[in-house]
């Protein structure tokens, strides 16, 4: 079982005072640092505009199709800097990344796409027996495995997606907003799913997400972002009870629910950022 308080367990991925410019002039990460231990859940959370996708594109190599570069800092997996790797080389080293929207191949069938994932993996006897665990953890997509893509539904592409990124047999999985757009019903069904395969199958989770209470309530640690600084961590069980987050994130006050338009940014920005 995971102990997030445990300081002695092993780091998988080490991000250390990283800074992110767009087009040489727009400074979208300032010193960002983090880390992802093995076996754990790592949540990276934060309102529109923060930074989370842009730090996991950072990890993922993916920033030079949209002008972005890292400028400062260092990215290490197990030790050893990652930053020059190209994507594909990353995932052959373990790494994958669930981009947000989905982004399933609307017009191959759900299995097509699946099987799209196995690029890494060698011979078709791996390729099925990886395919056998997808469905396993995700029975929907067995059901739907000859249906094309398109004509499936949030949560089921959404599913499809990491099982996608599943066929890569990852150890770490690098995950963008995966409630975005679905139903809070269809949310828990796939974080549930997150869970066991974190508990199971012993893969280390980067999660990226606008829905803090969700979030917090499967994660292991937190990292809050906001316009492009890490403003606090902690253990996600701490950062539940925080009067801060509990305020500005989960939307309860002492005196009852309280609406985030009632108080001003600047104020949490003077308190968190002095």
């Amino acid at each position: 079982m995971f102990d997030a308080q445990n300081t002695q367990e092993e780091t998988l991925l080490d991000i250390s005072n990283i800074e992110v410019i767009y087009n040489h002039v727009i400074l979208v990460l300032r010193g960002v640092s983090l880390q992802v231990p093995k076996g754990g859940i790592t949540a990276l959370l934060g309102g529109n505009g923060a930074g989370k996708t842009t730090t996991l594109k950072a990890i993922s190599n993916l920033l030079h199709s949209e002008r972005g570069e890292v400028t400062k800092g260092s990215i290490k997996y197990r030790g050893e800097p990652i930053a020059e790797l190209d994507p594909a080389t990353l995932v052959k080293k373990g790494v994958i990344q669930v981009m947000e929207g989905r982004h399933c191949f609307e017009h191959l069938t759900v299995e097509e796409n699946l099987l799209t994932g196995a690029f890494t993996v060698k011979g078709n006897a791996a390729a099925q027996e990886g395919l056998e665990k997808v469905y396993t953890y995700f029975p929907r997509l067995k059901e739907r495995r000859k249906s094309l893509a398109g004509y499936t539904s949030g949560g089921e592409q959404q599913m499809c997606a990491i099982g996608r990124a599943l066929m890569s047999q990852p150890e770490t999985i690098l995950l963008d907003e995966p409630s975005m757009g679905l139903a809070p019903q269809l949310v828990e069904e796939i974080f549930e799913i997150v869970k066991s395969l974190n508990e199971q199958e012993g893969v280390s989770i980067l999660l990226a997400e606008q829905n803090t209470n969700v979030a917090l309530k499967y994660a292991h640690y937190g990292y809050i972002l906001e316009s492009g600084r890490i403003v606090m961590d902690g253990p996600a069980a701490d950062l539940r009870e925080n009067p801060d987050v509990k305020e500005f994130y989960l939307g309860m006050a002492e005196g009852g629910r309280k609406s985030f338009r009632d108080t001003r940014s600047y104020r949490r920005r003077k308190r968190w950022l002095s």
